[in-house]
C-alpha cells in the first residue's frame, strides 16, 4: 500500500465520523492567515486583556524572552520557574545553556592555550545532532527512522495509530486536510531503532531536575514526546497532567501559541457556548475562528463574570526557540508550516506541591512508590508531602509497609521469572542440534 492509502486508514481509525477532512477549505484559505501572522509586529507578540486593547511587545511581557548565553539556571530557576512565569529560551539547542566549566589553574601560556581551545570547543560539543538530523530532507531519507511506525492519533478506544515516517512525510508535504494528522509519539524510547531520537538531543539545562524518574521509566506517565507536524495540525487547549511543567524546543518550522493563565476557568478558555453545532474544534478552528469570538465575549462582559480578569497571551515560536509553560497555564498550538520539536513535561522542586497534590489522587499507586523513594533521596520533599496529606486531610490508599510487600512479592516473582528463564535458556543450549557455538569453537572450525 501507498503512502495514501496508510494516511487514509489512519484518518479513518483516528475520526471515524468524519468523512471529509477538507471541508472548510483551510488548504487555500490558510496560507493567508499564516502570512498575516507571520507579518506582525515585534515578532508576533500580543497580549490581549478584556478592556479590548491589543499590546504588540516582546518586552516586559509574557511569555519573558530569555537568552540562554546570558541565563544561568539558577537564575532561570529563582526569577522563573520558581515564580511560574512563562518563557522563550533562545539558542538552547546550539549548546549554550551548557554552563561553561571553571578554568584550570596553570601556567600564563598554558591557561591562554586551554582557554583558546576551550573557546573553540564551546558550545559546540553541546550541539544538538537534532539541527542536521531532524530536518524534513533528512527526516523522509534518515535510514534508522524512515522504517519506524511512530504514533500520528488514537482511534475511540485510546489505542494509538501508527504511521511509517517515510509514509508520514510524503502526507505532509501533499495533504489537503483542514486539521491533519500530527505526529505526537511518546514511545520511541521503546523501539529498538527509534530510540536513537534520544542521542539526538539533550535535556536543557534548566529542567535537569526530573523527581518523576525516581519511580521508574515504566511506572512513571508518559512525558517526552517527538513531534512532526505539517501546517495547520495542533493542539487544542489544554493544561499539562498532574500539574506538571512542560519545555518545548522547535527544531524545524514556525509554532503560533496562546496562553491563559491559570484563574481562568476550562469553559472560558475552550469557548463554551461560542462553537456552533456544525463547527470543529481543532486548533485550526480554535485559532481562527474560537479566539476571536472569546476576545469578543470578553470585552462584551465588561471582564465581569467567567470573564473576569480576563487575559491571553499570543507569540510565535521560531526555530532553536524552547518555550517554557509553567503547571497550570493553559495554552493551545498552531503549526503555521511543516514543523519539527521535541517536548517534555516535568516535575521539579519549584512544582512539587501542586504535582503532588494531583498524582496522589490520580496516580494513587505510583504515588506511594514515590514517597518511598523521596524519603531516600529528597526527604524535605517527602516531609512536605505528608504535610499536605496532614494539612488536606488526605489519606495515602497505600501505606508505606503495604507497599513494600507488594514491591517485595514483584521483585520475588520478577527474579524466579528471570531463573526460570536461564534454566530454559541453559537445558535448550544442551539439547538443540543448532545451538550456538562456543567462542573457540567459532574461531577454529572451517
Amino acid at each position: 500500500m501507498g503512502w495514501r492509502t496508510k494516511a487514509e486508514k489512519a484518518k479513518k481509525g483516528h475520526r471515524p465520523s468524519l468523512k471529509d477532512w477538507s471541508c472548510d477549505g483551510f488548504y487555500k484559505t490558510f496560507p493567508a492567515y499564516a502570512e498575516r501572522i507571520l507579518g506582525l509586529p515585534n515578532i508576533g507578540y500580543q497580549r490581549f486583556a478584556d478592556e479590548g486593547e491589543v499590546h504588540h511587545s516582546c518586552h516586559n511581557t509574557i511569555p519573558v524572552r530569555l537568552d540562554a548565553r546570558y541565563t544561568s539556571p539558577k537564575e532561570f530557576h529563582d526569577r522563573y520557574e520558581a515564580k511560574g512565569i512563562p518563557t522563550v529560551i533562545t539558542n538552547i539547542p546550539q549548546g549554550y545553556d551548557v554552563p561553561r566549566p571553571p578554568p584550570r589553574r596553570s601556567s600564563c601560556f598554558e591557561e591562554k592555550k586551554d582557554h583558546d581551545h576551550d573557546e573553540d570547543d564551546y558550545p559546540s560539543t553541546h550541539r544538538w545532532k537534532a539541527l542536521d538530523r531532524w530536518q524534513l530532507d533528512k527526516l523522509q531519507d534518515d535510514p534508522d527512522l524512515r522504517e519506524r511506525a511512530l504514533k500520528c492519533g488514537e482511534d475511540d478506544d485510546e489505542r494509538s495509530i501508527r504511521m511509517k515516517l517515510k509514509h508520514f512525510m510524503r502526507y505532509l508535504h501533499n495533504n489537503i486536510d483542514d486539521s491533519p494528522l500530527y505526529i505526537f509519539d511518546s514511545s520511541f524510547d521503546e523501539d529498538r531503532v527509534a530510540k536513537r531520537l534520544l542521542e539526538d538531543y539533550r535535556v536543557p539545562s534548566y529542567f535537569k531536575e526530573d523527581l518523576f524518574h525516581l519511580v521508574g521509566e515504566k511506572r512513571r506517565p508518559p512525558y517526552r514526546w517527538f513531534l512532526v507536524g505539517p501546517e495547520r495540525s495542533g493542539t487544542c487547549v489544554h493544561i499539562d497532567p498532574l500539574a506538571t511543567s512542560a519545555w518545548n524546543t522547535l527544531i524545524v518550522g514556525k509554532k503560533r501559541w496562546v496562553l491563559f493563565p491559570p484563574h481562568l476557568s476550562k469553559s472560558t478558555v475552550k469557548g463554551k457556548g461560542l462553537i456552533k453545532k456544525d463547527e470543529d474544534d481543532e486548533a485550526v478552528h480554535y485559532f481562527t475562528t474560537i479566539l476571536p469570538r472569546i476576545k469578543i465575549e470578553a470585552v462584551r462582559s465588561g471582564g465581569t463574570g467567567r470573564y473576569e480578569n480576563f487575559e491571553c497571551y499570543e507569540f510565535t515560536q521560531y526555530e532553536g526557540e524552547t518555550v517554557f509553560i509553567p503547571n497550570g497555564w493553559w495554552h493551545a498550538v498552531l503549526n503555521l508550516t511543516h514543523t519539527v520539536g521535541i517536548t517534555q513535561n516535568f516535575c521539579s522542586q519549584r512544582n512539587f506541591d501542586q504535582v503532588w497534590i494531583k498524582t496522589r489522587s490520580g496516580r494513587k499507586k505510583m504515588a506511594s512508590k514515590w514517597l518511598m523513594k523521596l524519603q531516600d533521596s529528597y526527604p524535605h520533599l517527602a516531609k512536605r508531602a505528608r504535610e499536605l496529606n496532614h494539612r488536606d486531610g488526605f489519606v495515602m490508599k497505600y501505606d508505606d509497609d503495604e507497599l513494600c510487600k507488594v514491591e517485595t512479592r514483584s521483585k520475588r516473582d520478577e527474579n524466579q521469572s528471570k531463573l526460570h528463564q536461564k534454566d530454559f535458556s541453559m537445558k535448550s543450549s544442551y539439547l538443540s542440534p543448532t545451538a550456538k557455538r562456543s567462542k573457540i569453537e567459532r574461531v577454529v572450525s572451517p
